[in-house]
């Protein structure tokens, strides 16, 4: 590749695309809304929360010391993430808080980029997410889900338009952003059943001697913030392409 090429490829990596419609960014939360209430939708989509889910887990895991043993993605979209070290401490909460908080904080950096107009850079840098995830999945149908998910963003991200590009993300962030919050409140109902008795609450429980529904609230505390917070800056977007 020429200089000229490799400065065209990080000028389009870096730089800022243009507004997006006003109503692309409505329809865009509307279609991820629908995805994350319509349940038939939301057993196939859960997919991709169950990657942040356990992406969290295994990025705080490393920030914290632990080393990484594997990650796993079942097809009835549950997850599990293992690492070893210390059973208790700082770094296994963290672990364990991880897991019900990173799809709201992806989707909320998400927002942030897009905020920016930084669409593409969005894309690529969810592609080369998926990829780091991908050294460490140990079962078939964990390597299937994320080689096809991170082919269909690298797809998007290299052969669309810029406008099938803005609603691509756009959705993805909207729906990180809200699908975050739901999978709180299907822990707790379990919980509430008896049919979650190992959850990432009942573990921090354990470790920290703080009641499982202590945790259950900081999940979704976090995760409601960071809906309030991606919100308002998409909101931004759609106020700015109105204006302008």
């Amino acid at each position: 590749m020429s200089i000229q090429g490799v400065t065209d490829f990080w000028d389009k990596l870096l730089g800022a695309q243009p507004d997006p419609p006003g109503l692309l960014v409505l329809l865009t939360a509307l279609a991820a809304l629908i995805s994350v209430a319509f349940r038939p939708v939301w057993r196939i989509a859960r997919n991709a929360v169950t990657i942040a889910h356990e992406g969290g887990h295994a990025l705080f895991a490393l920030l914290t010391g632990r080393r990484l043993r594997g990650i796993r993605l079942e097809f009835d979209t549950s997850g599990l993430t293992l690492s070893s070290g210390r059973p208790t401490g700082p770094g296994m909460m963290l672990t364990l808080l991880g897991g019900y908080i990173a799809p709201s904080l992806v989707g909320l950096l998400g927002a942030w980029l897009l905020g920016g107009n930084r669409i593409t850079l969005l894309l690529w840098l969810a592609v080369v997410l998926l990829l780091l995830m991908l050294i460490n999945i140990r079962n078939l149908f964990g390597v299937v889900s994320l080689v096809v998910t991170g082919a269909i963003v690298f797809a998007v991200s290299w052969y669309a338009s810029p406008a099938v590009q803005a609603a691509f993300a756009y959705v993805g962030v909207w729906f990180l952003l809200i699908g975050g919050v739901r999978p709180v409140f299907e822990l707790q109902s379990l919980r509430r059943r008896g049919r979650m008795p190992d959850s990432d609450a009942d573990q921090l429980a354990h470790v920290s001697h703080v009641p499982a529904i202590f945790w259950v609230g900081v999940f979704l505390i976090v995760d409601l913030a960071a809906l309030v917070v991606g919100a308002f800056l998409l909101a931004g977007q759609w106020i700015s392409a109105n204006v302008s």
